[in-house]
């Protein structure tokens, strides 16, 4: 078919990217819309918006569609204002869903791409649109190479080497199925002549849906079809099932920690590393075996995390050590220490050289600059002031079962072991609370809080008690 006068001064034309997210995912055998399964912990739909949202910057893309189907508000909800939604109450197949958003569609060319391709580029997105720039055929067409193509459409070439179909592989025979290049469902279209052949496609199929590779088809009879062929196959994978997701996730991962370490993060065990999309890590930091750093989390230069070490929308400065901890939506200042086995519940900030050690619970705490928390202890509704030792097996009674209260410790305190805080409590500057001590009155600064039940000794106690227990066995032959 001859170029469009427009096409042929090379005028700049208007694009679309479509999304197609309307698909049941039956085999994923999920209440949970396909698309809104999550790849290191973002929905599929939501990478595929990442990958575009570039193009859009530099005008390759004018606007983007999402075809919504199942569960069209949740999926709706994760789109947000990234771009406009239409809704495909039945789902009859891909060509059902282009002509769903056919009378939203006002541009010159379409970019088609799928919601469940959560590892295609933009890098590829990009290559496939500049292809089609560059002769303007009635579609481009996103192929790949498998080794194990099983799955996918198969490009079949006529004996000239053009493109002559896209076979589904429902609909594929034999020699078809052994064909390697495959369709990877991502297309550019000229928009006016893919719209001249939607109303000529027909549901005559074992599916009974209206195919888009049909239209290819149909295209082929009247003009050119390009191949854009990836040099990377993984990013084209189809999510459709489980066992595809996990797939995906640890392509996406090993992604991410690739990243990470070409930007002078070290990494010892990269198969048990995960780092969410969003996470941010200054060099030189040492990331040990099983760390997990997950949501918007932070963390600043030369810090050593790890091993066993879980962290969620939390920042950490520059020289923070953690060990086997789990740290949740707190802020850990520079020369922090933490661990092991430290659980920090979110609000809690612990300020430049302050420690959080073993077995320490924290939960909306404040820890002053160079405190410290060594050991066995919870701090729950607290304001640790500078230069504070806390001794082990001190405890905020903070919850009287229906509100929390604060207790509030004053610089250069010293906390006794075993000393029990009844909040609202507050310790004075300077201040000491004796070991074993149950402080449930303010303590001036400077002032010794000593609460203790008068010691009682009772002598020979290990010999009345070996008698009584023998004139017991004496009673029961």
């Amino acid at each position: 078919m001859a170029s469009t006068e427009s096409q042929i001064k090379g005028e700049e034309l208007s694009r679309l990217a479509l999304v197609l997210a309307a698909g049941e995912g039956t085999r994923m055998k999920s209440d949970r819309p396909k698309v809104l399964h999550a790849v290191c912990g973002k929905p599929m739909v939501a990478w595929v918006l990442d990958a575009l949202q570039p193009l859009r910057e530099e005008g390759l893309i004018d606007r983007v569609l999402v075809v919504l189907g199942s569960g069209a508000h949740e999926v709706a909800s994760v789109v947000g204002d990234r771009a406009e939604c239409v809704h495909q109450e039945e789902r009859k197949g891909t060509g059902h869903a282009v002509m769903v958003a056919a009378p939203q569609v006002r541009e010159d060319e379409v970019l088609v791409l799928t919601a469940d391709s959560p590892l295609i580029t933009t890098g590829t997105l990009r290559a496939l649109i500049r292809r089609h720039e560059e002769r303007r055929p009635a579609a481009t067409i996103l192929a790949a190479v498998l080794e194990d193509p099983t799955g996918y459409g198969r490009i079949k070439r006529d004996e000239r080497g053009a493109v002559a179909a896209v076979v589904e592989e429902s609909e594929a025979g034999e020699e078809e199925r052994s064909i390697r290049e495959v369709n990877t469902s991502t297309y550019v279209f000229d928009w006016k002549r893919l719209e001249a052949v939607l109303p000529r496609l027909r549901p005559d199929n074992a599916k009974g849906e209206y195919f888009l590779t049909d239209a290819l088809a149909l295209l082929a009879r009247e003009g050119v079809l390009e191949i854009y062929t990836t040099q990377d196959p993984e990013e084209v994978l189809g999510v459709n099932s489980r066992v595809h997701l996990a797939m995906a996730e640890e392509i996406m991962r090993a992604r991410i920690n690739r990243r990470w370490m070409e930007e002078g993060v070290t990494i010892e065990d990269p198969a048990t590393t995960y780092i969410g999309p969003e996470v941010v890590i200054g060099r030189d930091t040492v990331l040990r075996p099983m760390v997990i750093l997950e949501g918007r989390t932070v963390v600043g230069r030369d810090c050593l995390l790890g091993p066993g070490v879980r962290i969620v929308d939390s920042r950490l400065g520059d020289g923070v050590t953690v060990e086997q901890a789990v740290i949740r939506e707190s802020e850990l200042e520079d020369g922090v220490s933490v661990g092991p086995f430290a659980s920090l519940r979110p609000g809690t900030v612990l300020r430049a050289g302050s420690k959080a050690g073993t077995f320490v619970e924290m939960k909306k705490t404040v820890v002053g600059r160079r405190s410290k928390v060594p050991h066995l202890s919870y701090m729950g509704d607290a304001e640790i002031g500078e230069d504070v030792n806390v001794g082990a097996g001190s405890i905020t009674c903070n919850y009287d079962g229906v509100r929390k209260h604060r207790t509030v410790i004053g610089d250069r305190a010293f906390i006794g072991s075993d000393t029990m805080f009844v909040a609202p409590v507050r310790i004075g500057e300077g201040a000491v609370t004796g070991a074993g001590s149950t402080i449930t009155r303010d303590v001036p600064p400077g002032a010794l809080g000593i609460e203790r039940s008068r010691q009682r000794n009772v002598l020979e106690y290990g010999k009345r008690a070996k008698k009584e227990a023998e004139g017991l066995e004496g009673d029961n032959p």
